[in-house]
C-alpha cells in the first residue's frame, strides 16, 4: 500500500509560506532525528532555495534516535550549501536556548541590534515545530498536540528585540515518491491515521527493527525473534499481551498500535529508521526499478511535480 496524505489546508499553507519567506532571513527546518531525510519536505527545500534563504536543520527528538546514526546524518547535512545541522530535543530548555545563536551566523547582515533576525519555523506535521516555538517564546502560543496537522495557521511573535519568529503549519508534499518514506512517516505519526492501515505500518516498522535493532524487540517483548518477519512480530506481540477480539482471534490492530506507540514513546530504545547508506541504497533500487519501466512511463512528468514547478 502506497501512503499519500495531503490535506486541503496544506495547499494554502504552502502559498502563505512562499509569500512570507520573502521577508525571512533564516529558515529553521525541524526534522525527526529518527528519519531525517524522509521527514525533509522537498517543497520546503524548493521554496527556500528559490529565495536563497539559509537553513538551520534541527534534528529534533534526538534523545529518541540512535546517536551514532545521528552523527552520520549531521555530517551529511552539514556538507550541503547554506545549511547548518544540529541535533537536539525541543523539549529541553537548554537545547532550545541554543537556536537563536545558531541562526545568527547564517544571516550575518542581521547580527546587530538595528533590525531583528527574522526566522521561520517549517517542517512536516507532528515533528515538534510548535513545541520549539513555545519554548523559544517561553509561553504557549502555538497549539501542541499528539495528532498531526494541529497547527493550521501561521503564528508570528517576537522573542526579543533581536529575534522574530514565524511558526508555519505542518506541510506534507503532494506525492511521496518512495513507499518506505510513507511508512516511516506513518510509523512516526507524521501522517493521519485515516490515511494508513496500522497493521501494515507496524509490520514495516517491525521489519526495520528486525534488521537493525532485533535485540530491542527481544528486551521489550520477551520472545525470540529468530526466523520472524514483521507480520510475525506483530502477531507475537498480540499473543504475548493477550490481545483478543470477540470470538478469540488475535486483535492485530491493538498489537500493531502497541508496537507503534512503544516506538514513538522511545520504549524500544534509541532507534533510527534510516541511515545515509540505507537511503542511498533505497534510491538506487528505486531508480533500477524505474529504469525497467516502459519509456512512455518514464517520459511522462508527474502531475505533482508539474504543480511544484509552476
Amino acid at each position: 500500500m502506497a501512503i499519500q496524505w495531503f490535506p486541503g489546508h496544506m495547499t494554502s499553507a504552502r502559498k502563505k509560506a512562499a509569500d512570507a519567506m520573502e521577508n525571512i532571513d533564516v529558515v529553521i527546518e525541524v526534522l525527526d532525528a529518527r528519519l531525517p531525510q524522509a521527514s525533509c519536505n522537498p517543497m520546503i527545500t524548493q521554496l527556500r532555495q528559490h529565495r536563497q534563504r539559509p537553513c538551520l536543520k534541527i534534528l529534533n527528538k534526538a534523545d529518541l534516535a540512535d546517536p551514532v546514526v545521528t552523527a552520520a546524518w549531521l555530517e551529511y547535512f552539514n556538507q550541503q550549501a547554506g545549511v547548518k545541522a544540529v541535533a537536539l530535543s525541543c523539549k529541553k530548555a537548554s537545547d532550545v536556548a541554543r537556536v537563536p545563536g545558531l541562526c545568527r551566523p547564517l544571516a550575518p547582515h542581521r547580527n546587530d541590534n538595528v533590525k531583528p533576525l527574522r526566522m521561520m519555523i517549517m517542517g512536516i506535521p507532528n515533528v515538534g515545530k510548535s513545541t520549539l516555538m513555545n519554548a523559544l517564546l517561553g509561553r504557549k502560543l502555538s497549539a501542541v498536540g499528539d495528532e498531526p496537522a494541529v497547527t493550521k495557521n501561521q503564528v508570528r511573535a517576537d522573542i526579543d528585540i533581536r529575534h522574530t519568529l514565524v511558526d508555519t503549519p505542518g506541510m506534507m508534499w503532494p506525492k511521496i515518491e518512495f513507499d518506505s518514506d510513507g511508512y516511516m512517516l506513518a510509523a512516526s505519526h507524521a501522517i493521519g491515521r485515516n490515511a494508513v492501515i496500522d497493521e501494515e505500518v507496524a509490520s514495516f516498522l517491525a521489519d526495520v527493527l528486525l534488521a537493525r535493532y532485533s535485540q530491542n524487540l527481544v528486551e521489550r517483548y520477551g520472545f525470540d525473534v529468530k526466523g520472524m518477519d514483521g507480520v510475525a512480530v506483530v502477531e507475537a506481540i498480540g499473543k504475548r499481551r493477550g490481545f483478543r477480539i470477540k470470538g478469540g482471534g488475535l486483535d492485530l490492530e491493538k498489537a500493531a498500535l502497541t508496537l507503534l506507540q512503544d516506538y514513538r514513546d522511545g520504549r524500544l530504545g534509541r532507534i533510527t529508521l534510516e541511515t545515509p547508506e540505507t537511503r542511498l541504497a533505497m534510491i538506487a533500487e528505486h531508480q533500477r526499478l524505474k529504469a525497467l519501466a516502459l519509456p512512455d512511463d518514464r517520459a511522462k512528468p508527474d502531475a505533482a511535480e508539474e504543480e511544484l514547478e509552476d
